[in-house]
């Protein structure tokens, strides 16, 4: 316990606004003068920040002290992006504030709407809780300069977030993340940072919003069965509005999970993408005799669909999602010249797609913050981790609602032709040839160990993998990001932006002669990818 930890931890909570909060700063204060040497090491934990205004802006664990989600962390970043945005020529603008309903997204949404009002700005508020995506749409509805979500997305239980969106309705991107880290630094303390209340609600916003989703479907079809969950988020009844007025039937809910609850007691962790979070789905899809199943994230940005597969039901993984809706939209699209585009770790099928229907084609870094700028006469957009943006006219953003609905679209047509969503997958592998994805991630414990990792490949890359020699190409200083390539094979290593993990994102890619051929091209792809799986491994374990 040194004098300089114990003088800032005094130092914050005197400018702390929250009384909960101080006192719990408090409390690990005196264990840890006390002599707790556990109290010492979460104190020095907790004063290490502040968390890092970044391009998904703030992520971390709600409790007190600088470096965790609290009221006097979001007031000190309001009032940072209130100072940028008047920076920016934004000085009186339209704000739009919404969120999710984690621990303490209420009050630091109120606190944070408080302190725009204070600095001049005109304050929209969203009825919450509300999913990311209808917060995106509001910005472009309401002319506003700016768009705040309070959430965590999939993150785990603990965390809570703070998401910005610039003028255009986009995630902001560098330099403007540095500009407001610089902004905050200059802020005061909290219990100095002027407050008001005058923010309005803007009521009108999810009825505008539904009506837009409920133009996407192109075709007629909307016979279909569908079983849904938000897995404790706060997607299910906009989710359930959002298919009614497109014309489907409401979807089954997965009734424990149907309801918000921050503690998300039914999976460990409330990604759709992780082991286990979709049982629940996947065994309700049977028992309803379904025909889809839709599973969308806590803040309902992200959409994964679950299919029966001869005798069992699965999860798409996010490529076959994105190359399915990518055909879809590219066959039904009223643009003469569209684009689509995708990410550097995403299949690069989806390029084969574009080709096929004369339409152009982009790949970005991760995130939808590049994906929504590729480009003009974008019409679809996607990430293999289950963003799909199958609406860029109105939410510039991925959007898990938009994209359930879509799917819906895609899946009753084909069944009124006999076919279904595998099917559809076969003949666009049949067409493109087999590109088969996985993933590998390395969560640790210690941040560092992910910079020595990426150190130690960049000074010695693999010259061989899978048995194909592969060449390295360093994304540095554009990105963090290594990439590998060979015959027939694409291996794409980057540290996670969102969690303490570093990601290994594999491709294979098989020919495929004719529909004949296509269990023996899956076959020989799926060795190939397990070959090349245990390499990687090897590389990232040694």
């Amino acid at each position: 316990m040194t004098p300089d930890l114990r003088d800032r931890t005094f130092r914050w909570i005197a400018d702390d606004v929250d009384e909960t909060a101080r006192a719990e700063l408090q409390g690990v204060l005196a264990r840890a003068m006390g002599g707790e040497a556990a109290a010492v090491a979460e104190l020095a934990d907790r004063m290490s920040g502040p968390l890092e205004f970044g391009t998904a802006g703030l992520r971390g664990p709600v409790r007190a002290g600088p470096n965790g989600m609290n009221t006097a962390v979001v007031v000190r970043t309001t009032a940072g992006v209130a100072s940028w945005l008047a920076r920016q020529g934004h000085a009186g603008g339209v704000v739009v504030l919404g969120r999710d309903a984690r621990h303490g997204s209420a009050a630091f949404a109120a606190a944070a709407a408080e302190v725009l009002a204070a600095a001049g700005f005109v304050v929209r508020t969203l009825p919450a809780p509300i999913p990311t995506p209808v917060l995106a749409f509001a910005v472009g509805h309401l002319g506003a300069v700016a768009g705040i979500q309070l959430t965590a997305s999939h993150n785990p239980p603990a965390d809570n977030g703070y998401k910005l969106y610039d003028h255009t309705g986009v995630q902001i991107v560098p330099p403007a993340d540095g500009e407001i880290e610089a902004e905050i630094a200059a802020a005061p303390g909290a219990r100095n940072v002027p407050r008001a209340r005058g923010a309005t609600e803007a009521a009108e916003v999810p009825e505008a919003y539904l009506d837009r989703v409920a133009e996407l479907p192109a075709g007629q079809a909307r016979e279909l069965r569908v079983v849904a969950t938000a897995l404790h988020g706060v997607g299910a009844e906009t989710l359930r509005l959002a298919m009614l007025r497109a014309g489907f039937a409401a979807p089954v809910p997965v009734a424990p999970q149907a309801e918000p609850d921050p503690d998300f007691p039914t999976v460990p962790f409330p990604n759709p993408e992780e082991p286990g979070a979709t049982d629940l789905l996947l065994e309700l899809a049977e028992r309803e005799g379904a025909d889809l199943a839709i599973a969308l994230d806590p803040d309902a940005d992200r959409c994964a669909l679950g299919v029966r597969e001869r005798d069992s039901w699965r999860m798409l993984r996010g490529d076959e999602a994105g190359v399915l809706l990518g055909e879809h939209v590219l066959s039904t699209v009223d643009n003469p010249d569209p684009l689509v585009a995708t990410t550097i770790v995403s299949s690069s099928m989806l390029a084969r797609v574009a080709e096929a229907h004369g339409a152009r084609y982009a790949e970005t870094l991760t995130g939808f913050k590049w994906l929504a700028r590729a480009g003009e006469g974008l019409v679809f957009a996607y990430e293999e981790a289950l963003g799909l943006c199958v609406n860029p006219r109105f939410v510039r953003d991925k959007d898990g609602i938009a994209a359930a609905v879509l799917a819906c679209d895609l899946a009753a047509t084909l069944r009124t032709r006999g076919r279904t969503l595998l099917d559809a997958l076969d003949e666009l592998a049949v067409r493109h040839g087999v590109h088969r994805t996985d993933q590998i991630a390395l969560r640790v414990t210690e941040l560092s160990r992910i910079g020595e990792l990426m150190a130690t490949l960049r000074a010695a890359p693999p010259t061989a993998l899978a048995g194909a020699e592969v060449r390295t190409e360093d994304l540095l200083p554009e990105a963090d990001v290594l990439r590998l390539r060979g015959p027939g094979l694409r291996v794409v290593i980057r540290p996670s932006g969102t969690e303490p993990k570093l990601k290994a994102y594999l491709e294979v890619t098989e020919p495929v002669p004719d529909a004949s051929g296509l269990p023996a091209a899956r076959t020989r792809a799926e060795d190939r990818l397990t070959h090349l799986r245990t390499d990687i491994e090897s590389l990232l374990t040694p």
